[in-house]
């Protein structure tokens, strides 16, 4: 058993799935006393083996700490977990995935209970929890003073980046950027697929596409200056009607390699209305006013 110098606050973690675990660990070896808790007490054993102490229910882990962070399922499992817990005076973090418009309805919700609460976003995987290196970090919103609060416990695991006291921003941050990504993914599928009957070799070309894709990257600050002037036009090198005659070319060039159009036409589709709009003059970022209902 490993002997830590407790001299740090404590605090309770709810759900010791891979993440919990990882979170766990953060916490005992930057030395904060932790009481855990696990629906499936195994999971617990090796934690208490370096220094958790385990809590035989969720609402005994709830009143060991003031802070309590919750790493669970989904929002129906914390729900059901809390339920028999007294969270006066408590600070909750929220630390389980789920939509904006959820962590508000559970920020009133847990309001009500006399606790003040904090969502969070974890942009990692478990594996980078804990090493300072990794870029791990997670969003946090919802009460400022919880935050400030227990700053040093919360940046312990990972960076902390506060955006804002809506609860619900946290959420929408993260969901926003894994929907940049997503898009991302599907451009990638696209250009693999393009070459995956050729003699190109795809470690050959996945760097040229790695580099690519960084440099482009750079084009979401002029989207967003664009939309913040709402000049579309600012600095336009490519503008629409330039691309909607290109896509053409994209389309033809699938047909031609035998690949599937469908994860570029909704886009090239969108950029066709904005020039039948006779806004070819501009760029791309009109599309996110066609896409907001």
């Amino acid at each position: 058993m490993s002997h830590h110098t407790f001299d740090k606050p404590g605090l309770t973690l709810l759900g010791l799935g891979a993440m919990g675990t990882a979170l766990a660990r953060a916490w005992l070896t930057a030395g904060h006393p932790l009481t855990v808790w696990n629906r499936t007490p195994g999971r617990a054993e090796p934690l208490a083996a370096e220094g958790a102490t385990v809590a035989r229910t969720a609402a005994e882990a709830v009143a060991a700490n003031r802070l309590v962070v919750v790493c669970l399922l989904d929002g129906a499992s914390v729900d059901a977990v809390l339920a028999d817990a007294d969270l006066t005076g408590k600070d909750l973090v929220d630390l389980t995935t789920g939509t904006p418009d959820r962590a508000r309805a559970h920020a009133a919700l847990v309001h009500e209970r006399g606790a003040r609460f904090l969502d969070g976003g974890i942009m990692a995987v478990p594996p980078m929890i804990g090493a300072p290196s990794s870029g791990a970090y997670v969003f946090y919103s919802g009460s400022r003073a919880l935050f400030d609060t227990h700053r040093e416990a919360l940046t312990r695991p990972a960076g902390a980046r506060y955006v804002g006291e809506d609860a619900g921003f946290a959420a929408l941050h993260d969901v926003a950027l894994l929907s940049a990504m997503t898009g991302m993914f599907a451009g990638v599928s696209h250009a693999f697929a393009l070459i995956r009957k050729e003699n190109i070799g795809p470690t050959a070309f996945a760097p040229l596409l790695a580099d690519w894709l960084v440099a482009m990257s750079g084009s979401v600050h002029l989207t967003a200056a664009q939309l913040a002037d709402g000049d579309y036009t600012r600095e336009v090198a490519s503008n629409l009607a330039m691309q909607v005659a290109g896509s053409a070319t994209l389309l033809r060039t699938a047909e031609d390699q035998g690949v599937r159009s469908e994860l570029l036409t909704p886009y090239l589709a969108l950029l066709e209305r904005l020039l039948a709009d006779g806004r070819g003059d501009e760029g791309t970022t009109g599309v996110v006013d066609l896409l907001v209902r």
